[in-house]
């Protein structure tokens, strides 16, 4: 007997590979399908009026899941981004980006270096036209205060695969290493928040109860 439902059509608005591998852990049948959003521009523009991360995760989702939505009304569709942010020597928090390449990886973990810095995940779910759902989940992670030569192995192991992540890691693989403290579902971790997704998914009678 299967555990999820013919319809309703369930799709992934992303290109992701570590969000298709959390859905496809779980069991769940989906497509995945890119959205080609303007996430620079949303980020930029939030920053600029102030708007928290956590509602930032949540616009970056939306816009992703509408986009996708409005070739597909028939389907549910899901949208999911992740903000990272971390509070920095002189007070504020800095939101960090995918880096461009390695050498902007190794500064980018040479700043989170030592310090605790929150994943925000955000998850939106569009169908008919228009969000059903919603939700936020905040993981926090803190880097070990590791060494120049470690980091420098660790590229050099790692290599291009970790401007695929917006923390520069991936945990599933040797990014674990990075850290001293994990505190948050660890498919949050990867991209996409399996607890919250498969309650709603049950609430909204795609799996079984």
């Amino acid at each position: 007997m299967a555990l999820q439902k013919e319809t309703p059509r369930l799709v992934l608005a992303s290109s992701s590979a570590s969000r298709k591998a959390v859905l496809e852990a779980a069991g769940l049948r989906f497509e995945a399908v890119p959205a080609a959003v303007d996430e620079a521009a949303i980020k930029e523009a939030c920053l600029a009026e102030a708007i928290p991360p956590e509602d930032a995760a949540i616009m970056l989702a939306e816009a992703k899941a509408e986009r996708v939505a409005c070739r597909m009304p028939e389907a549910l569709v899901i949208g999911g981004d992740q903000l990272l942010v971390c509070r920095m020597e002189d007070g504020r928090d800095r939101w960090f980006d995918k880096p461009a390449d390695l050498a902007a990886a190794r500064a980018q973990l040479l700043a989170l270096r030592g310090r605790m810095h929150r994943l925000i995940s955000g998850t939106v779910a569009w169908r008919g036209g228009e969000r059903v759902w919603q939700d936020v989940t905040v993981s926090r992670l803190t880097m070990r205060g590791f060494s120049e030569a470690f980091l420098d192995a660790y590229l050099a192991v790692e290599g291009e695969a970790v401007l695929s992540s917006v923390g520069a890691y991936r945990l599933e693989a040797l990014g674990v290493q990075l850290f001293s403290k994990v505190e948050g579902e660890h498919s949050a971790i990867l991209g996409m928040p399996l607890m919250p997704l498969l309650r709603f998914l049950r609430g909204h009678g795609v799996l079984m109860e």
